[in-house]
């Protein structure tokens, strides 16, 4: 990927190597839910929310792809740029946006993605051919939208993946993290099981919710792990909001929240800030 960095105002001004697998109006796009290992112990895949079909579609990606998608989803940002975010650096002095990227084919088992770029004083939308695991990971930073061929969609369903309960996972644009001793005494959460909320964006926080708050129930269930909280929102039923209920501010609240995929906002952005949270 560095490569790419150093040829980047090249490739802009070029066509494609390939064009795009499957028809843009018949992909699915699907929200960023975490990272989980393949199998048993076996190689990084991203956690895709498919809204509509209650799935978690597992994409194979790279050790260093899934450290900088999880540091993405936890609102993380290295003190010195990594690759992921040179190139979104990159983009943004050339004054590209990255307004999608796309996992649009499987070929010898191999999963293939392309961005697609916009450029000011230019109609037209370059697309760039990529490692699905590099997009997803500048669509983090840049607030880009993914989208999912169907014949990709179909194919990964029969990934058997584990999640890792110990990580951020992001559903209904609500990042929740475990709600650890230590954060319940600084927070003053209370004795009840959940998970705590440290980022929300979307339908969910105009509905009220804000960081800091302690997720209680989902669905009528109690969300024990994040990754529990991800199952729960996938199992919501079909053209129905998901319902729930937490404790913020020493109250209870009741929200329903639709489960369509919520718009995404780049990186860095303004987030409020909750003791005993990185941010």
């Amino acid at each position: 990927m560095l490569c790419g960095v150093a040829l980047l105002a090249a490739s802009l001004g070029t066509a494609n190597a390939r064009e795009l697998a499957a028809e843009i109006d018949e992909m699915v796009e699907v929200e960023i839910a975490t990272v989980g290992v393949a199998g048993f112990g076996g190689p990084p895949v991203v956690l895709l929310r498919e809204p509509g079909a209650r799935e978690v579609i597992p994409i194979f990606i790279g050790v260093n792809e899934a450290g900088a998608i999880l540091r993405g989803l936890a609102g993380e940002r290295s003190p010195r740029p990594m690759t992921h975010d040179l190139l979104s650096d990159v983009l943004g002095e050339m004054e590209a946006t990255l307004e999608r990227v796309y996992v649009d084919a499987i070929v010898d088992h191999t999963f293939l993605g392309m961005l697609e770029l916009s450029l000011p004083g230019r109609d037209e939308r370059i697309r760039i051919d990529s490692r699905p695991s590099d997009a997803i990971a500048l669509a983090i930073h840049a607030g880009a939208s993914i989208h999912v061929a169907p014949q990709v969609l179909e194919a990964a369903r029969d990934i058997e993946y584990e999640g890792l309960d110990d990580q951020v996972v992001v559903a209904l644009g609500i990042t929740v993290a475990p709600a650890t001793d230590d954060l319940r005494e600084a927070l003053g959460l209370p004795d009840q099981p959940g998970v705590l909320v440290s980022d929300v964006r979307g339908p969910a926080a105009e509905a009220g919710l804000e960081p800091g708050a302690l997720l209680l129930e989902v669905n009528g269930e109690v969300p024990e792990t994040p990754l529990r909280y991800l199952e729960l929102v996938r199992d919501t039923a079909v053209d129905e909001d998901a319902r729930l209920r937490y404790w913020q501010q020493g109250e209870e609240h009741e929200i329903e929240v639709t489960t369509d995929v919520p718009p995404r906002e780049p990186m860095p952005r303004p987030r409020q800030d909750v003791p005993g949270i990185r941010t």
